[in-house]
């Protein structure tokens, strides 16, 4: 069974990236499962810290991407949107050049708060960075 409200479109989250911290770092969401979002992020100057492998701070900004799309697309759009609040990670193993892959899961869809587990792999599907973020359920504006 499906944990999407109504029909996500990945393209239009896709096209809301421009001029965002999204298109410039060029993750991109790829794939909705039954019960999961994907995504993918280049290894380049961009994401790349001086040491020359992926910064911290761009998993996490995949990570967070993740978790904050995927819970968008769980709740009805009418009535909420989601904001992060919280967010981890653990970083274990580097990464140079090519893409990482990022795939996010809830671990619970509350009312008010959900919990998203996010694991970032690298291209021969090694684990590189596992996260943990936590999102808040708003309830959307008066809009009279």
């Amino acid at each position: 069974m499906s944990i999407w409200f109504g029909e996500p479109s990945l393209d239009w989250a896709n096209s809301r990236r421009d001029g965002t911290l999204l298109d410039i770092l060029g993750i991109e969401m790829t794939e909705l499962t039954e019960d999961s979002l994907k995504g993918r992020m280049p290894v380049d100057g961009r994401t790349r810290q001086p040491g020359g492998v992926l910064h911290g701070g761009a998993s996490v900004a995949l990570a967070e991407s993740l978790a904050s799309w995927g819970s968008t697309f769980t709740v009805d759009p009418a009535a909420n949107y989601c904001v992060g609040m919280e967010i981890n990670a653990n970083h274990v193993r580097p990464v140079a050049e090519g893409w990482v892959y990022g795939e996010a899961r809830p671990i619970t869809r509350g009312r008010t708060t959900q919990v998203w587990d996010i694991r970032i792999t690298d291209e021969q599907g090694r684990l590189v960075c596992v996260s943990r973020c936590t999102m808040a359920v708003l309830a959307k504006p008066s809009e009279y």
